[in-house]
């Protein structure tokens, strides 16, 4: 299983009550997506299909292997009381519906019914419940209301401000906060021996303390595009070259993780303009931060064109180009 980095503060809620014999029947696992909330529901539905009650305290962490049979079931994706809700891909398409379905919950609900099989517990994870239907979140919340005998729910949600008040109030909620750096560094650099210092760090900052879209800046390859930015800066792209590239790098929805990095960049590149540059220069960068921020702001409210985005940001950035004609290191 993959490791998980920081939140012990929500293992230990979670550990204290199953040991103390009062684990409640539904749980909601909120904050933003990439803390890992996914990792820690298959963490505690593994950890209660190999362990039992409770009630003991014996297991003081959730990676006790607990029972070894129902951990090779859980292990192999087979343990008949590990049921999972998520989006289905379309048929005959590898892309995912736009929602969990009514009939994906009346399936669940349907299993709810029989016997457990194994063990002492049934975990229900759903990835994630804001993706459920409208009648499958009131199907889901009938079931909340009224929750068989040995049944946990895990439900995992980005946005829990969009729930059902009423699905909210049956919960019990654990809030995965940001990563601080001190602890996200070393992780990284464990993770990624072969990335420079100066990578890991920079990587860590446009973060903002969430793993999921580190390993996403990882892929994108942060440095390149850190250069591509950092050469609009200092040339000032007289021909609109490099900005027109810079569009269609960043144009298109299956582009958008891309513009999102580039935009997670900018910060920390106008920051390091700012400490290379003479005292005089330090306002302009700061107006073009304004700037950018306004681009960003207006493209969320209208149609979030990704090229224009991403040209609108290189004119902030060419804009700082020496006029001197002395290159920023």
């Amino acid at each position: 299983m993959a490791v998980m980095i920081g939140h012990q503060n929500v293992e230990k809620a979670f550990l204290e009550a199953w040991q103390g014999g009062r684990l409640h029947h539904a749980w909601l696992l909120a904050g933003p997506q990439g803390m890992g909330k996914g990792l820690f529901a298959e963490r505690v539905a593994r950890f209660l299909v190999t362990h039992g009650r409770g009630g003991d305290g014996q297991a003081m962490s959730l990676d006790d292997p607990g029972d070894g049979a129902a951990a090779r079931l859980v292990d192999a994706g087979n343990h008949p009381e590990i049921l999972r809700l998520a989006r289905q891909p379309k048929d005959k398409a590898k892309e995912l519906a736009r929602n969990i379905t009514i009939e994906q919950v009346r399936q669940m609900i349907r299993r709810l019914h029989l016997s457990l099989s194994l063990g002492e517990w049934r975990v229900i994870i759903v990835d994630a419940v804001d993706d459920l239907e409208t009648d499958g979140a009131n199907a889901l919340l009938k079931t909340l209301e009224e929750p068989p005998a040995k049944t946990l729910f895990l439900l995992v949600s980005h946005s829990p401000g969009r729930l059902l008040p009423t699905i909210r109030s049956r919960c019990r909620t654990l809030r995965f906060q940001p990563v601080e750096r001190d602890a996200m560094t070393p992780w990284l650099h464990e993770l990624r021996p072969m990335l420079e210092v100066a990578e890991v760090r920079a990587i860590v900052a446009a973060s903002g303390g969430v793993p999921g879209k580190a390993l996403a800046l990882i892929d994108s390859d942060v440095a390149l595009m850190e250069k591509k930015l950092l050469a609009i800066a200092t040339s000032g792209d007289p021909e609109n070259r490099l900005r027109e590239a810079l569009a269609r790098e960043v144009g298109g929805t299956s582009n958008r993780a891309r513009l999102e990095l580039v935009i997670d960049i900018v910060p920390g590149l106008l920051a390091r303009l700012a400490r290379e540059r003479p005292v005089a220069e330090i306002a302009p960068i700061l107006a073009q931060w304004d700037r950018v921020q306004r681009t960003v702001r207006d493209a969320i409210r209208g149609s979030y064109d990704g090229a224009m985005v991403g040209f609108e940001i290189g004119n902030c950035l060419a804009e700082l180009a020496p006029r001197t004609g002395q290159m920023a290191r």
